[in-house]
Formats: structure tokens, sequence, C-alpha cells
């Protein structure tokens, strides 16, 4: 596996800018200090974590299905081009655990293994597959996190989802390093 940083134009290393948690079910989550990320769980005390999925509408579904959701990622750009748009979003307010700047999270393979903070590793599952709570929260904005490629294909654009390898501390302000799977690699489908 190649071992590499993702840089934004080369000037700015990939980072944490914000962390958040919520034990509750809610759409968002307020912004912490720091969070410690569980191998095998999520995200400690926060309502989604856990080996089985955690998301109500899929414990409708199934309750026993693994958790692909553990840790929700949001690129601050993201955040970025909905104020341009109009709309007052900032950091936890998507239901995001980790807030980063300057790594193009929709752009990763399945696989990907995001190093954060010197020690926890999460592995990319998937895309985060914007529902209707995201218009709950503010009118308009579902339309806004999608979007269609040059051939007419969907773009969700509201985030990752991955699961914790290995647990330790994240907080602001921490590198995010980026270890690619080997070839081939296979885009991001909602999880």
């Amino acid at each position: 596996m190649a071992l590499l940083t993702i840089a934004t134009g080369g000037h700015m290393d990939a980072i944490i800018e914000a962390v958040s948690s919520h034990p509750i079910h809610a759409f968002s989550k307020p912004t912490r200090g720091r969070i410690r990320l569980l191998a095998g769980l999520g995200v400690e005390g926060d309502a989604h974590a856990g080996t089985t999925v955690k998301h109500r509408s899929r414990v409708a579904r199934d309750p026993m299905q693994p958790n692909l959701r553990q840790v929700h990622l949001i690129h601050a750009e993201l955040h970025d081009e909905l104020r341009a748009k109009g709309f007052h979003v900032s950091a936890g307010d998507m239901g995001e655990n980790i807030t980063t700047r300057g790594i193009d999270l929709l752009g990763l393979p399945v696989g990907t293994r995001l190093l954060l903070g010197g020690q926890a590793v999460v592995e990319v599952t998937g895309l985060r597959n914007p529902c209707v709570q995201i218009d709950r929260f503010q009118k308009g904005m579902m339309a806004a996190v999608l979007d269609h490629d040059d051939k007419g294909n969907l773009v969700r654009k509201a985030g990752i989802m991955g699961i914790v390898l290995a647990g330790g501390d994240v907080m602001p302000g921490d590198r995010v390093l980026v270890e690619l799977p080997r070839l081939p690699h296979r885009r991001l489908e909602p999880v």
C-alpha cells in the first residue's frame, strides 16, 4: 500500500479541522476538543458506535448487519461551498464526527486507510447517502449536497463513512495521512 499525504494545491497538509460526537441520535453533533476512536466500534460515547448498525433506518431493516458507518467524515470545503450558497453550516452540523481540510475525501477508493492523530486508523467503507433530514436541517440543502458529474452520474457530497481499525485520540489540528489500497481501486458507493 502506498502512504501519502494529500495536500490542496501543494500548500497545506491534510488536517483535522474539527471533531464532534453526540451520545443521542440527533442530526447535528456538538464539536469537542477531542474524540477517542475505539477499534471495531467507532467514536467513544457517540450514538453511532458499535459493531452492528446504529442508524435507525438501517436498524429497522436488519439490526444485525455490520456497522460500516462507525465514523462519518466531511471535508470542510463542503461547508465552504454551502456557506457560499447561503446555508449556515459549520463543523458537526451535518452529523459528522471528523471534519477535514485539504483532502478529497469523495475521491478516495474503498479500503483507503486514514491515519488520524498519530495512532487512530479509519478504513473508508463508502459514501454517506444524504437523506431528508438534511432538508429538515435547512430547506434546500439536500439538493445542494447532490450533483452530477460530466457523465450524468449522481454525485453525493455529504461525506464518507468508515470503520475504526486502530483506536486513539483525535483532535483539531492533527494531520491526516492516507494509505491507498492496492489496485484496482473501487470507487465509493453509499453504505
